[in-house]
């Protein structure tokens, strides 16, 4: 059974850091586009990074750029969602999930697999 579990989240402070985890069974990650989406409360779900093929990370929002990255352990067929200086803006449910196109068509309708989500959130 395909099949990628997010774990990791929780209540955080403002400025503190978690990590989030998606394990994977039933395919290999370093074969898909790896993405990192979230939703907030009434808004719609956007994408927060992608991982390449080759391990490269691509940012989406700009609201992460150098705070968020992604990492991933083939030997665990798990990715890894680092976030530092978090911000209670940050606060959503956040998804992992696996495309199999090329990457350059890799948007948000085209992921193939997606993860049941982790709540994050920011507050003091």
């Amino acid at each position: 059974q395909l099949q990628l579990v997010e774990s990791g989240g929780g209540l955080v402070q403002p400025g503190g850091s978690l990590r989030l985890s998606c394990a994977a069974s039933g395919l290999i990650l370093d074969r898909y586009v790896i993405g990192w989406f979230r939703q907030a409360p009434g808004k719609e779900r956007e994408a927060v990074l992608y991982m390449n093929r080759n391990g490269m990370n691509t940012n989406y929002a700009d609201s992460v750029k150098g705070r968020f990255t992604i990492s991933r352990d083939n030997a665990k067929n798990t990715v890894y969602l680092q976030m530092n200086s978090l911000k209670p803006e940050d606060t959503a449910v956040y998804y992992c999930a696996a495309c199999s196109l090329p990457f350059s068509l890799c948007n948000l309708p085209n992921f193939n697999y997606w993860g049941q989500g982790t709540q994050v959130t920011v507050s003091s």
